[in-house]
């Protein structure tokens, strides 16, 4: 920002005031005036700060006022102390040629753009050679900076040191690309400038373009690769800050522009495109100066508890359908996209630019390639461009065709064409989106077989594709402030898309087998891909966005063209699209109940099908790590069963057959030792039998069979399962109260998180209890001194060697941003989703040991837990058990259940974390 624009200077720092008090005390203290010194102008840099600081509170959105308003307080400091230094602590009445400074701001600050607890990017540049005098200034200037508690980065350089060292260093010519004329020789400052822009920047321009674009991507790469991230960095994320300064270099560098409204002399950005990058701009500048004053230091990532806050101060209210924070943090992405749309453009151009200035050499070099016309548009370069400025305003079907073609045909879009693209789709309106034609096209690129994603992504960031679609439009930038998703609403969606065209290609195979298969099975290839699109499109309407949005879809549908059939398959699969993950997570895959219910929901093998495909793209879209094999495991479990069961109109085998083909899978499992299922079987219950696999009963046996020849009371045994990405822990002990909240407690001691449970009281009275575990991140345990790490923690909680209680309060969660989202415990009774047990569901804020307390609120609420099911959606924890009371019957009575969902109530409230914290 202009210094000269910021308005009531001497209101933030007043120089001539500050300079005479600073004559003052070295009139009155002479050389031990340096103490007062300090404490006169770091009060001044405090006052400034605070009244920085008052503005962006009067006018949260001016970012631009503000960061350039804390320039202009350290340019004045820096000034002062100069003058200072050089008059009072080391005057020279006759200084020699080489006893010259210029004091030059580089990075940041020679913008003109910085944050409250931005760091001070402070370059001396001397002639020649530096002089004591000049190591004495710089040095005296340093420390009184440092102790103002200023965090400078500083350089001291001859012109020679400046130019060979930019040459060697992408870092130090960038931060010398911004350099400002702070004070001291100006003279000297404006030979360094020249010499940098003659020596260093004069036929380097393309390397240096290679070089920030690869530093850039490093970058990208390094933040998570999306401008969605749920917690973006504002500063160094794609979509950021230093994406718009990339830009501002690049131009600065080959034009030699000195601020970014000069890009628009030489043709990089359009008037309006200057207009959007100062917008967005201004707004990111607001926001990290928030933080920075909500935080108190240089913090620049925008974490669930800030934004909240944030929004608040930038005046975001709540609206119907979204909170003040999702409103704030969606126009936040809006700016993101804008930032990632002007980037595309940008380094499109300068890529031409640069393409022109190419010689050709030898026996081509008379030799012009001419483009090709395909459907009246000119193809070049494996670009597509328009015969003429007003292509699209004469059709603005043209707006859908020209994405259609790019993926049909797997070539980009020329950076002028999305200029018209983003100028015109103002002309797509209500007879443009009724339009057959357009509806066809965008059928057709929306089920490419080429690479949909990234045409969808394109035409969302030039806004053709919420014009078109107006209910995607709605969702467009939308967050969901939770740490589950980790990508906006539209991103998740055409991510989710591309993985669909990817398992279609067969690229993810050996991730998800079934449906590389069932893809080329469905009815309507179409319809899976209009469902994936429409799955999540009614988030942030204030109510149930699956039942919303099956009304949504059977207006889109025939819109787009899909016939009646198709659009009751869409329909009901957005309605239905979160039954098959929570059927399968939540619920016990053993118990027949379960597959009747879901079946009798489902209904047909296509529709089957279909909800498999959405299902796992939908999860796997939600973010890195959400997709794993024991999801994958779960949901092709309940694939099978269902199948066959709508299949045949019955499962193949009643209860006995079941139980009879499985022990005698079993027996094959154990080859020479088969003889143990005659020793043993008889004492392992019918539900056990129906409830394990083959191979877990086959070790659950031979386990049990050590332990017995060894006369132990407890084994433990530890084993990684590849297959479901997880580590099975069994225990097998003397059954006693009590028993499966304990091993739950040792397990999650030991550092691990259960995600599925199976308890079992053999006839006999000893129990034999298998746990599913992973780490914090989802990765199973596999080292031997791992797996004895939880073999030790467990014996210890059964042996009540270890307090539990306290010691499971004070193990931190992985994440602890839980702590900025209000979640109200939820209990739920269902005893209609079993023929055998009451199915309790506890929704919760994750915390440590969450299973473990719930658990123990069940054993003293008097009831036998006989299988849990544990899932995490980010800060949010469902757990689910199948109980009954000690007779063995579900629990019907209205008290006993009103007594029940109190104490796990309890049990899941933060004030009952605090308590155990505090014990």
């Amino acid at each position: 920002m202009n210094q000269a624009k910021i308005p009531k200077q001497r209101a933030i720092i007043d120089r001539r005031a500050l300079a005479g008090e600073i004559s003052s005390l070295v009139d009155e203290y002479g050389e031990k005036a340096r103490g007062a010194i300090v404490a006169l102008l770091r009060d001044a840099l405090e006052a400034g700060r605070a009244e920085l600081a008052k503005r962006l509170a009067e006018k949260p959105a001016s970012g631009h006022e503000c960061s350039g308003g804390q320039a202009f307080l350290v340019d004045q400091l820096v000034r002062l102390l100069y003058d200072h230094v050089t008059q009072h602590v080391f005057p020279s009445a006759n200084r020699s040629k080489n006893e010259r400074i210029a004091v030059m701001a580089v990075g940041g600050y020679g913008r003109a753009e910085m944050a409250p607890h931005s760091d001070v990017d402070i370059a001396f540049l001397t002639p020649a050679r530096r002089t004591p005098w000049c190591e004495q200034v710089i040095e005296a200037m340093l420390y009184f900076l440092w102790d103002m508690g200023l965090q400078v980065g500083h350089s001291s350089r001859t012109l020679d040191e400046m130019v060979r060292m930019a040459k060697e260093d992408l870092t130090i010519r960038t931060a010398l690309l911004e350099g400002r004329y702070l004070w001291g020789d100006r003279e000297l400052y404006d030979e360094s400038a020249r010499r940098f822009f003659t020596e260093v920047v004069h036929g380097t321009e393309r390397q240096y373009i290679s070089e920030k674009l690869a530093e850039r991507d490093a970058r990208h790469k390094r933040m998570g690769d999306s401008r969605y991230v749920v917690e973006p960095n504002v500063k160094d994320g794609k979509g950021g800050l230093r994406d718009l300064h990339t830009l501002y270099w690049i131009g600065k560098y080959i034009h030699k522009v000195r601020s970014a409204a000069d890009l628009i002399e030489v043709g990089l950005l359009t008037k309006q495109e200057y207009k959007s990058f100062r917008r967005a701009e201004a707004f990111l500048l607001a926001v990290r100066c928030h933080l920075h004053i909500l935080t108190g230091r240089a913090e620049d990532r925008l974490t669930f508890d800030l934004q909240r806050e944030i929004a608040t101060r930038m005046n975001f209210a709540d609206r119907t359908g979204k909170s003040s924070v999702e409103r704030f943090m969606q126009f936040y992405f809006i700016q993101a996209k804008r930032v990632g749309s002007l980037t595309g453009i940008f380094l499109a151009h300068i890529d031409d630019q640069f393409a022109k200035k190419r010689s050709r050499k030898g026996f081509l070099a008379a030799f012009t390639a001419k483009a090709r016309t395909h459907k009246g548009y000119q193809v070049f370069g494996g670009k597509i461009g328009v015969p003429g400025d007003d292509w699209f305003r004469d059709d603005p079907v043209r707006l859908i065709e020209i994405f259609q073609i790019a993926e049909e045909e797997g070539i980009e879009i020329h950076p002028d064409t999305m200029r018209q693209i983003d100028r015109d789709a103002v002309h797509i309106k209500g007879p443009i989106r009724k339009d057959p034609r357009a509806n066809a096209l965008f059928l057709q690129l929306l089920a490419g077989r080429n690479d949909p994603e990234t045409v969808l992504r394109w035409m969302n960031e030039a806004g053709v594709f919420g014009k078109f679609v107006p209910d995607f439009g709605r969702v467009n930038s939308q967050m969901q402030f939770d740490m589950y998703h980790h990508y906006t609403v539209d991103e998740h969606t055409i991510r989710a898309i591309g993985l669909l065209s990817r398992i279609e290609k067969g690229e993810l195979t050996d991730d998800h087998p079934r449906g590389a298969r069932l893809i080329h099975r469905v009815a309507s290839r179409r319809a899976i891909y209009v469902a994936v699109l429409l799955h999540d499109i009614a988030k942030g309407r204030g109510g149930d966005h699956s039942v919303l949005g099956e009304q949504v879809a059977y207006e889109l549908c025939p819109r787009f063209g899909l016939t009646k059939g198709e659009t009751a398959m869409v329909a009901w699969l957005v309605r239905a699209h979160l039954l098959m993950s929570a059927t399968a997570f939540k619920r016990d895959l053993a118990d027949p109940k379960t597959i009747e219910d879901f079946v009798g929901q489902v209904q047909s093998q296509e529709r089957l099908r279909n909800l498999m495909l959405l299902t796992a793209v939908d999860i796997r879209a939600v973010g890195p790590g959400t997709w794993n094999s024991w999801k994958g495991q779960l949901l092709g479990e309940l694939y099978d069963v269902s199948q066959e069961r709508l299949r045949l109109g019955h499962v193949r085998h009643g209860r006995s057959e079941r139980i009879a083909a499985t022990k005698a899978l079993v027996r094959e499992q154990l080859g020479d030792r088969a003889h143990l299922i005659d020793e043993y079987g008889d004492i392992y219950t019918d539900s056990y039998w129906l409830a394990e696999t083959d191979d877990v009963i086959a070790r659950n046996i031979v386990q049990y069979s050590v332990a017995q020849s060894l006369g132990e009371q407890l084994s433990i045994h530890c084993e990684y399962e590849e297959e479901r990405g997880a580590t099975l822990v069994s225990v097998i002990a003397a059954d006693h109260p009590g028993l499966f909240y304990r091993i739950a407690g040792g397990i999650h001691l030991a550092g691990a998180n259960i995600i599925d449970a199976r308890i079992h009281t053999m006839r006999n009275g000893w129990a034999v209890d298998n746990f599913l575990i992973q780490d914090p991140v989802g990765a199973p345990f596999y080292e031997a001194s791992q797996l004895e790490r939880i073999k030790t923690a467990i014996s210890d909680a059964l042996a009540n060697r270890v307090e539990l209680a306290p010691k499971l309060a004070k193990r931190p969660l992985p994440i602890s941003r839980s702590k900025a989202f209000n979640i109200q415990p939820r209990v739920i009774f269902d005893n209609s989703a079993s023929n055998r047990f009451t199915v309790i569901e506890v929704n919760a804020r994750d915390r440590p040991a969450l299973l473990n307390r719930l658990a123990r609120a069940l054993f003293e609420s008097q009831l036998i837990v006989h299988s849990a099911h544990i899932t995490a959606y980010g800060e949010r924890a469902a757990d689910t058990f199948y109980v009954t009371d000690l007779m063995g019957e579900k629990i019907s009575a209205t008290e006993r259940l009103e007594n029940i969902e109190a104490e796990l109530l309890d049990a899941a409230s933060d004030s009952r974390q605090a308590e155990l914290e505090s014990a």
